[in-house]
């Protein structure tokens, strides 16, 4: 049972709330960051270099693969046989999107960087401020009363 109690403290403490809060919130952060990478920066960049859509760059790697698997056979005859394997799927090395990651992370890395060194400006700024200083507490009974004695006794010199 004291396992459990802990976990349910844990689970309810602001930290972990806000955690949650923070993690949703990054995941939305996320697409947006590469909507705009895919959608309104990679366009141009595509265009500058020719009308390139990293999306699609890719190399065909077929070619080791079939070098790798043509078979020779020995026939009968003494005479050599290639054999040529059946029709398979193209392999793919899908550098574009790797690239199109890169970007997208570095965009991301950028504008998480950002909102740290804002949080952490209005951090200090909220530290620099100096605490109002507290109101000086209203005078006791014994004050007021020494201080009426005090004023009578002035009087009383004059």
């Amino acid at each position: 049972m004291a396992f459990f109690k802990e976990f349910k403290e844990f689970a309810l403490k602001g930290n972990v709330m806000d955690m949650a809060v923070g993690v949703i919130i990054g995941g939305a952060f996320g697409k947006i960051v590469s909507s705009l990478v895919n959608d309104i920066l990679m366009p141009p960049i595509g265009a500058l270099l020719g009308n390139t859509d990293f999306s699609q760059l890719r190399l065909d790697i077929s070619k080791v693969r079939d070098v790798t698997s043509h078979a020779v056979h020995t026939v009968a005859g003494g005479s050599d046989v290639v054999v040529q394997p059946n029709a398979v799927e193209p392999i793919y090395w899908n550098y574009g999107a790797f690239i199109q990651q890169c970007v997208d992370f570095t965009i991301l890395a950028f504008c998480v960087f950002l909102m740290v060194k804002l949080m952490n400006r209005l951090m200090k700024k909220k530290a620099a401020e100096p605490a109002p200083a507290p109101a000086p507490p209203a005078p006791s009974k014994e004050e007021l009363l020494l201080t009426e004695i005090r004023d009578l006794l002035r009087e009383q010199k004059k």
